[in-house]
């Protein structure tokens, strides 16, 4: 498909109360253009077959909004089946508009049975549901939470994800196939080696390293302390990073660190990588692209950079989990009292590395899409809140409070055999992230 498309498909039966009906279409109309321009409606609500199939060959949806705008029999859902066999669908039942001992205005309900009957004929992976009217609360957040996964699942099928070098030894959770990745998520997925990048960074002389030095310097605290030589050769890797992203339509990135970019290189990747994470490319570290998978995920539900890393403290008592990485943070989840601080690797001892603890926020969402024992995809949600902590240790850090215990999370993410690696988005999406599993028919856990 060459654009994202929600459709709103109203279907019914013309001998129900239609003045009722028509007030629920214009309701409906006005919520899905307010959450999305990119919206077909029909002219009129589709009381046959012919104007329902008339209505199908118009459009090229992404997501289909079909709603029981009365009862309408098993029959009008297959015919969408039929046409979009794989397109997502949220079934939308409305409520009675009346109940006074008279006349049945709409019985959308028992339409919604009929037509879940069908789509579950065809379909293995979960219903996306909602009851209720176009004005109500609950309605309105289920809709926007639909929309923007379905936004989502398109901006993944037509993204390009980069593995930069391998994972090392020991950190294969992260190594994903290309076939894979594009047969579950539609993602491309393309490798190159980490000496690529690091000869072309090679290439680069002192003059050309003046316009990245200069962004990173107006976004870092305390680059000017590095080493000269680790500070020319952090703006070499990352040109050659941002070049590599814009020239071959990157949109997010798995990148190898350690120990070739201390060793064969002498700096590391870790500041580049956050400067890309500023800029709207997901970066991950230790070459994990299912983390950087996660990452990207996360960025386009908040537009905002995600931060990635290892749970490595719980506090029961706070019910707190800390999660913390070597220095690959963007600079904007920086605390305001110290910004985006730079040192050196925790330990390795070279710079620049980023070192600073990460703002608070009243919502956030740890997440990761990962794998179960037999290679099956699954998503990791829980929701809690950012506290408003230092930096607990050398390095990048962010203290997470969890809605649900602390305690119970670590203890069955480790029972469960989670990878060590999560994402957390600065807001709350976990119900687009779930809504977003269904529509790959992936396992999700959530807390």
């Amino acid at each position: 498909m060459s654009k994202f498309q929600v459709a709103y498909v109203p279907i019914g039966v013309p001998t129900f109360h239609l003045e009722s009906a028509q007030k629920e279409f214009d309701k409906s109309v006005e919520l899905l253009k307010s959450i999305t321009e990119d919206v077909a409606v029909p002219s009129e609500m589709l009381l046959s077959i012919d104007k329902l199939d008339a209505f199908l060959d118009e459009i090229e949806p992404s997501l289909i909004v079909l709603q029981n705008i009365t009862f309408a029999n098993a029959a009008y859902a297959s015919e969408v089946l039929h046409k979009f066999k794989n397109t997502p669908i949220l079934l939308w039942t409305l409520r009675e508009p009346v109940i006074d001992g008279g006349r049945l205005r709409l019985n959308s309900l028992t339409g919604a049975y009929s037509a879940a009957n069908a789509i579950k004929a065809f379909r293995k992976e979960p219903v996306e549901y909602i009851f209720g009217g176009a004005t109500e609360d609950k309605v309105i957040a289920k809709v926007t939470a639909t929309v923007k996964a379905a936004k989502l699942k398109y901006d993944m099928s037509n993204m390009k994800m980069a593995a930069v070098g391998h994972t090392p030894q020991g950190f294969g959770f992260g190594r994903a196939l290309d076939a894979e990745m594009l047969e579950t998520f539609g993602v491309r997925l393309e490798s190159i080696e980490a000496r690529e990048l690091i000869d072309v960074a090679k290439s680069y002389s002192d003059e050309d390293l003046e316009e990245y030095l200069s962004d990173a310097s107006n976004k870092m605290v305390g680059l000017e302390n590095t080493l000269e030589n680790n500070r020319k050769d952090f703006a070499r890797l990352y040109r050659a990073y941002k070049e590599y992203v814009v020239n071959n339509n990157i949109g997010a990135l798995a990148s190898r660190c350690w120990p070739d970019f201390f060793t064969a290189f002498g700096t590391p990747v870790c500041a580049a990588l956050a400067m890309l994470n500023d800029l709207g490319v997901a970066a991950s570290c230790e070459a994990d692209t299912y983390g950087a998978l996660s990452m990207y995920m996360g960025m386009q539900l908040t537009d905002a950079p995600t931060f990635f890393g290892d749970p490595v403290s719980m506090d029961e008592g706070e019910n707190t989990i800390t999660f913390w990485h070597c220095g690959t943070a963007a600079c904007s989840l920086a605390r305001q009292d110290t910004g985006a601080r730079v040192d050196v690797h925790c330990n390795r001892k070279i710079g620049p590395t980023l070192d600073f603890g990460c703002k608070a926020a009243p919502a956030v969402t740890i997440f990761r899409v990962g794998k179960d024992s037999e290679g099956k995809f699954r998503i990791f949600i829980a929701t809690g809140e950012a506290l408003d902590k230092p930096k607990q240790f050398n390095g990048t850090s962010l203290v997470v409070k969890t809605d649900a215990s602390a305690e119970k999370i670590v203890y069955e993410t480790v029972e469960a055999g989670w990878e060590p690696h999560f994402v957390v988005a600065y807001g709350d999406v976990a119900a687009e992230l779930e809504i977003l599993a269904h529509m790959y028919n992936i396992e999700v856990q959530k807390y």
